[in-house]
């Protein structure tokens, strides 16, 4: 059988295509700001992970051009060998003092981060525990390590603790979580899985791709959120959302950093972050710790819409974050929406299944501090307009599966 058979037979997202409400890869001719281009269209960015609005600070602009004109375009290698710059040093120190650990490794990506420490942190003799809803690294890093893996229902304390009972004393094993579900919005149980990892003497590890720069004092995430940053035992995050730049981390005790750092293939197999993404990263940390005040403006703007949703009648998801899904149910129904919206100047994120269950689809809205009042009410205008005006109802549970 010829390999390729499963290519020339995919007929995925054609019919979408054909009807023109096909959502993805849409092209941006302009940066990542509370309004851009798209398709040379003035669009106002409501699909954004750059929640602190740093994409397009000057400073972390300016720190990105002089570290490009300092060292060039690329690092050229590996951390392990030739590609670790006195940058990357400095990144890293910001991060473990700025997350209260004292260890720090960056990652090419925030992918491999995840990858990274699970397969090397996990062997085949370990258990992983996993919130069903995490995210796809979490469960690639998890099947690249060869641990057993066992999987809890979404933020369901009983069916963790049923799993935690099951597994031998003798065994290592450690529960993974995300600190925001970056779907769903919701935040994990973070007291609830420290008590049971506790009990059952399991490790923690959070990934805090959408908690850092969102939640906690000044942004230091889910665990601090919690006041439980002694208790979670790795954290691993994104320098590509609130800090505006593209790479991954992680942070932990000295010796799980230094053990991961000289056994993790995914790092060090992979050349370096580059020395303007390096700069830009260690820039918008500090911009972070000087200016609190960004994320009382997030909240406040996420609060705005929420409340404004829900005045609108639309269903929304149990997001606690400036992630808000709305509920649109349907898939098609969900990509014209998207379509819509965007005929509007407003751009959405259109979520289907695998990515949510089936049945589940959603428009995923997310917010900045940048965002200003008269663009949050024109945006709802807009969602009126076309829930109600374009399709002659709101989406609520109960019309989305009428017909």
């Amino acid at each position: 059988m010829d390999i390729f058979k499963k290519c020339n037979t995919f007929t995925g997202f054609k019919e979408a295509i054909k009807r023109g409400i096909y959502p993805y890869f849409p092209v941006l001719n302009a940066g990542q700001d509370t309004e851009t281009s798209i398709n040379g269209n003035k669009t106002m960015m409501l699909g954004s992970n750059n929640y602190l609005g740093l994409t397009s600070d000057e400073r972390v602009k300016k720190a990105a051009q002089d570290a490009l004109a300092k060292y060039g375009t690329g690092s050229a290698g590996s951390r392990f060998l030739n590609g670790t710059l006195d940058l990357h040093v400095e990144l890293e120190d910001k991060l473990a003092s700025f997350l209260n650990k004292d260890g720090a490794i960056v990652f090419s990506t925030g992918f491999q981060a995840n990858l990274g420490v699970i397969a090397t942190i996990a062997g085949r003799n370990d258990y992983i525990i996993s919130d069903k809803a995490n995210h796809a690294s979490i469960l690639d890093g998890c099947h690249l390590s060869l641990a057993k893996l066992v999987r809890y229902k979404h933020s369901d304390m009983d069916d963790l603790e049923r799993i935690l009972k099951k597994i031998p004393e003798d065994k290592g094993k450690i529960i993974i979580t995300d600190g925001v579900f970056s779907m769903e919005g919701d935040i994990c149980k973070l007291p609830e899985i420290v008590e049971l990892g506790e009990k059952y003497g399991a490790r923690i590890m959070v990934d805090d791709a959408h908690g850092v720069g969102v939640l906690g004092d000044c942004g230091r995430g889910t665990a601090n959120h919690f006041g439980l940053e002694d208790k979670v035992d790795i954290i691993v995050g994104s320098l590509s959302k609130a800090l505006a730049s593209l790479g991954g981390f992680m942070v932990a005790n000295k010796e799980v950093t230094f053990y991961i750092k000289h056994i993790a293939r995914a790092f060090i197999f992979s050349t370096s972050v580059t020395p303007a993404d390096a700069a830009a990263a260690l820039e918008a940390v500090k911009i972070l710790e000087k200016e609190p005040e960004r994320v009382k403006k997030l909240w406040d703007n996420t609060n705005f819409m929420r409340e404004g949703f829900r005045n609108l009648g639309l269903t929304l998801g149990n997001s606690m974050s400036p992630i808000i899904p709305v509920m649109t149910w349907d898939d098609n129904k969900t990509f014209a929406i998207g379509r819509k919206l965007l005929e509007h100047g407003i751009f959405v994120n259109s979520v289907v299944s695998p990515a949510v269950n089936k049945g589940e689809a959603i428009l995923r809205t997310t917010y900045s501090s940048t965002h200003t009042k008269k663009q949050l009410e024109y945006a709802l205008e807009i969602f009126d307009k076309v829930f109600k005006e374009e399709f002659g109802e709101v989406v609520s549970e109960e019309s989305s599966h009428v017909g």
